[in-house]
């Protein structure tokens, strides 16, 4: 029995999964009779002639009869797939002092659950608040632009789901991808993630999503605690013996000797402690910039023409790259279709934006980050940390610049290519709440970076018609594309203190939900291969 991978399948936007299965048989030269079992494997949207936009799509065919198998492999775009599976760690027993996991983001969630799998009873930390509490803080945040100081908004936890939108896109080859996925359509993420080009969950679906997968890690033995922050580290003989937890109900010590630390890139004050106990840490490259917004149907009509609004294609996106002349590399990043523009603090006194999408992705405009890399030799010194200074710099004047009250300073595109603040909207409406202050972004900006956006604006109007149309609305400022620090670890994943394995994106080992989740993986792999 052989399976046949069957790819560079196009078929029209109104394609049944019968008509589609049917496609690949007919490319592949086969018969019904010859064919036990299809899978969907993968489906993009092809818009590069806006007359013909289609789906092209990769599908296995499960063909028992190996002659035939052997014959049709081959013609063009027919090839023999042997998988390879890639499984949780089988279960064993649990030592008397668990791992712990620092940080409920993917990275600390899949390393928890991979752990649990395992049968070992991992402790999940996480330093905020339960999701559905935390969702509503921020939301009452969004309503009146008030910080409930006994609430954990204002620290950014964002990887369980209050500010990510569940974007399962990566550049990674890595074969956990794969189990990344099917764990989360698992545990209520929309089955399409399993096939999709660019698979996407929504904010809306990601949070029950969470919640199933950490009660799956109770169910399996796990405790989870939240409002637990670790604040500092025990050590004996150079090596990890203890955590110290700041609690809800007081400080407590926690023996401990391995931890995953995943606590994501705005938990400075982690890795700060982190570096102070002997961790080896260096600067890391990161980008800085806005966002952008767009009318959603203008941003459809740019990329798929008279096809604009077809049920089977959704909110459109781009992904958009250039190195002006005399600036620096310029992209678009994490674009939100059908989007919101949304805040993502991470302390008082500073302003940081980000963007999300609801899986129906139906909001009025489209945003994106608009991002230029910054690195080592922007920040002031070359101290480790630096790079979290330069953040702390950039977000402080944005909030300044905003009023002080956690409004986002705002301008719209063709005052910014004038040098000029902004004044009055046009037809484009931002979607930031509690709210926006008309303002020149330049003031909250590095000079190399307003001169990168202003050079390339226009060249990516060129690419796609409209992006730099005069009324649509940049806000700033967006900081925390990725970590300006990688705690350096071993090639068993362990730092200079032996028994901590930094983790995901934080660390500066992930770009994402999907890569950090895989980091995740390999860590409790690490883990209990030291157990």
């Amino acid at each position: 029995m052989s399976v046949l991978r069957i790819s560079s399948v196009a078929v029209p936007l109104s394609a049944t999964g019968e008509e589609i299965f049917a496609a690949a048989r007919r490319k592949a030269g086969l018969k019904e009779s010859d064919v036990t079992a299809y899978r969907l494997v993968k489906k993009s949207v092809d818009a590069r002639k806006k007359e013909t936009v289609h789906f092209t799509v990769t599908v296995e065919l499960t063909v028992p009869n190996e002659k035939i198998a052997a014959r049709t492999i081959k013609k063009p775009g027919v090839a023999l797939f042997t998988p390879t599976p890639v499984l949780f760690p089988k279960k064993r027993p649990a030592p008397d002092t668990p791992p712990v996991v620092v940080g409920s983001g993917p990275a600390g969630l899949f390393a928890a659950y991979t752990l649990a799998v395992a049968g070992v009873r991992p402790l999940l930390l996480e330093r905020g608040q339960e999701v559905d509490k935390r969702r509503a803080d921020v939301q009452k945040f969004r309503e009146t632009g008030v910080l409930d100081p006994t609430s954990n908004v204002q620290y950014g936890e964002g990887g369980a789901g209050t500010f990510s939108d569940g974007k399962l896109t990566t550049g990674i080859k890595d074969p956990r991808c794969r189990l990344v996925l099917e764990t989360l359509a698992a545990c209520g993420a929309p089955e399409e993630i399993l096939w999709e080009q660019k698979p996407h969950i929504g904010t809306d679906r990601l949070c029950q999503t969470v919640k199933t997968m950490r009660q799956k890690i109770i169910e399996l033995g796990g405790t989870v605690l939240f409002s637990h922050r670790v604040t500092d580290l025990t050590l004996k003989n150079g090596a990890l013996s203890s955590l110290t937890v700041s609690t809800p109900t007081g400080e407590k010590e926690i023996p401990c000797r391995q931890a995953i630390f995943a606590v994501g890139h705005s938990a400075s004050d982690t890795i700060e402690m982190l570096y102070k106990k002997g961790l080896s840490t260096i600067q890391k490259p990161f980008a800085v910039g806005v966002r952008i917004e767009h009318p959603r149907v203008m941003i459809d009509r740019s990329q798929y023409g008279k096809f604009a609004g077809h049920e089977a294609l959704g909110a459109a996106d781009y992904k958009l790259s250039c190195r002006p002349e005399t600036g620096r590399g310029v992209y678009t990043f994490c674009m939100c279709p059908g989007g919101e523009v949304v805040a993502a603090a991470s302390a008082p006194g500073q302003l940081v934006v980000n963007g999300m999408s609801e899986h129906a992705r139906n909001a009025e405009n489209s945003n994106s980050a608009l991002l230029v890399g910054v690195g080592p030799e922007d920040f002031e010194n070359s101290h480790p940390l630096s790079g979290f200074d330069f953040q702390k710099r950039w977000e402080e004047a944005a909030f300044i610049l905003g009023g002080r009250n956690y409004r986002a300073p705002a301008q719209l595109v063709g005052d910014f290519l004038l040098d000029r603040p902004s004044t009055v909207f046009g037809k484009v409406r931002p979607s930031y709440r509690p709210g926006v202050t008309l303002a020149d972004l330049r003031e909250c900006l590095p000079q190399p970076v307003a001169h990168s956006l202003k050079l390339a604006l226009p060249i990516f109007g060129r690419q796609l018609h409209g992006f730099d149309r005069p009324d649509a609305i940049l806000t700033g400022v967006e900081t925390r594309s990725s970590s300006p620090v990688r705690l350096l670890r071993d090639e068993e994943g362990q730092s200079s203190v032996p028994g901590i394995f930094p983790c995901g994106e934080g660390a500066g080992y992930a770009g994402g939900i999907l890569s950090a989740a895989v980091d995740g993986i390999k860590c409790a792999e690490w883990v209990l291969k030291e157990l």
